[in-house]
């Protein structure tokens, strides 16, 4: 288990009167077993392997709770199901899917980055973070005609 993300989790939920419950615990070390991009039923399907008795609407539930508490962030789900991926002491960082495949490549890049801060200057806001999402073809499906 990452002690680290436990003791956010516990903080998040004393904060708010709620408790550290054992199908928490269960769902926080499916989430942090799983890399990348999951989705709640991958989640679910992990959670099952420790706890075969969890129910679904519980890891959908704890999985809400992991976003609102900073341990999970909402990536890429154009195809209509929400994804996850790790946020605690995780770098932000970009996205490039391709449409043909579902291949998803994370970026960093400073000229986007300082673009961005630009346009959050031009029009006076403050920035309260961004989600960056591009799209096209990957190599390997451009090869093959898409």
């Amino acid at each position: 288990m990452h002690g680290d993300e436990r003791i956010v989790l516990e903080r998040y939920l004393r904060e708010r009167g709620l408790k550290l419950t054992g199908a928490r615990m269960t769902v926080l070390e499916a989430f942090l077993s799983l890399e990348s991009h999951v989705t709640v039923d991958a989640v679910y399907d992990e959670a099952k392997k420790i706890d075969p008795g969890i129910g679904q609407a519980t890891v959908f539930r704890a999985m809400k709770l992991f976003r609102d508490a900073g341990l999970a962030r909402e990536a890429c789900h154009d195809d209509g199901g929400r994804q996850y991926e790790h946020a605690w002491r995780h770098a932000h960082h970009d996205h490039l899917t391709c449409v043909s495949c579902g291949a998803v490549v994370e970026f960093v890049d400073p000229a986007i980055e300082k673009a961005q801060e630009d346009v959050y200057r031009r029009y006076g806001f403050n920035s309260a973070g961004h989600r960056l999402e591009l799209y096209g073809l990957c190599p390997k499906c451009t090869k093959r005609g898409g």
